[in-house]
C-alpha cells in the first residue's frame, strides 16, 4: 500500500514538475504586446540605447527573433509612444531597421531617404524626435550596394535625383582617393563611399543643428553612423566612441 502510495505521488509530482516547465517555456514563447514606457525611455543612456540595438542585431543574425504580437503593441501605442532611437537611412526595401535590430512598434522612428542623406526636413524631425518624445540616439544608418552611392559616384543626372546625388558628389574623390580604387563598378568603393557618407552625415547633424548638438553635449543623446550588410543583416558601427556618452 505505501510503496503504490510513494508511486502515485511520485507521478503526481512529476506530473507538477512538467506542468510548471511547460507552463514556464509557454510564458517565454509568448509573443511580446508591450511596448517601450515612458520610465523606461527616460531611464535608458545613449550608451544603453546602442547595446539594444547590437543585441537586436545579434539575434537577427542567429535567427533568435523575439516574438512580438504587433496587434496587442499597436494597441498599446495608441496612447502615446516612447521610441529610444532614430534612424536616418536608406530608402533601399532590403534594408529595414525594425526588422534587422529586431525591434518592436513604438521601439525606433526610422526617417527614410535615398542614401540616408540630410536637409532641414529630415534634421527637424530628429530634433523633434529627441527634444520633444526623448529618443536617446541618434543612428545615420547607410548600407552596401547603394545605388545613390553608385549614381553619385557615376555622375548621374535624373530630375529631382539630382538634389540627393549632389549631396554625396563631393565625397567621391576623397573615397577615391583613400582607397586607391577609381571604378565605381567596384562594390568596394561603394562601399567605402557609404560609410564616407554615413559619418559625413552625423557631423553634418551637429552642425546644423545647435538643439541636437546640446542635447549630445550634455550628455543626452549620442550619435553614431553605421552600415547594414544587406548580404549578411550584419550592422557595423563607427567612432562609437566618440559621442555615445556612457
Amino acid at each position: 500500500m505505501k510503496r503504490a502510495f510513494k508511486g502515485m505521488m511520485c507521478l503526481f509530482l512529476a506530473g507538477c514538475l512538467n506542468g510548471a516547465f511547460a507552463a514556464e517555456a509557454s510564458l517565454k514563447n509568448m509573443p511580446i504586446g508591450k511596448i517601450t514606457t515612458a520610465s523606461q525611455q527616460s531611464r535608458m543612456t545613449p550608451r544603453q540605447a546602442l547595446q539594444q540595438l547590437k543585441a537586436g542585431n545579434d539575434r537577427f543574425l542567429k535567427g533568435n527573433l523575439k516574438q512580438r504580437d504587433y496587434l496587442a503593441q499597436a494597441k498599446a501605442a495608441s496612447y502615446g509612444q516612447y521610441p529610444w532611437a532614430v534612424v536616418l537611412n536608406c530608402m533601399d526595401s532590403r534594408s529595414v531597421p525594425e526588422l534587422f535590430f529586431d525591434q518592436g512598434l513604438a521601439d525606433l522612428f526610422t526617417l527614410r531617404v535615398a542614401g540616408n542623406v540630410l536637409d532641414d526636413i529630415m534634421t527637424g524631425s530628429m530634433e523633434f524626435a529627441t527634444k520633444v518624445v526623448g529618443a536617446r540616439l541618434i543612428v545615420v544608418l547607410g548600407h552596401t550596394s547603394c545605388g545613390a552611392m553608385s549614381g553619385a559616384c557615376d555622375g548621374v543626372n535624373l530630375g529631382h535625383l539630382d538634389s540627393v546625388l549632389d549631396k554625396i558628389s563631393p565625397l567621391v574623390p576623397k573615397t577615391r582617393q583613400e582607397t586607391g580604387l577609381t571604378q565605381c563598378s567596384d562594390p568596394k568603393l561603394v562601399n567605402a563611399l557609404a560609410k564616407n557618407n554615413a559619418l559625413h552625415v552625423a557631423r553634418e547633424i551637429q552642425e546644423k543643428s545647435p538643439i541636437i548638438r546640446e542635447l549630445i553635449q550634455k550628455g543626452e543623446v549620442g550619435i553614431v553612423a553605421g552600415i547594414h550588410d544587406i548580404r549578411t543583416g550584419e550592422v557595423t558601427f563607427f567612432e562609437e566612441g566618440k559621442l555615445i556618452p556612457r
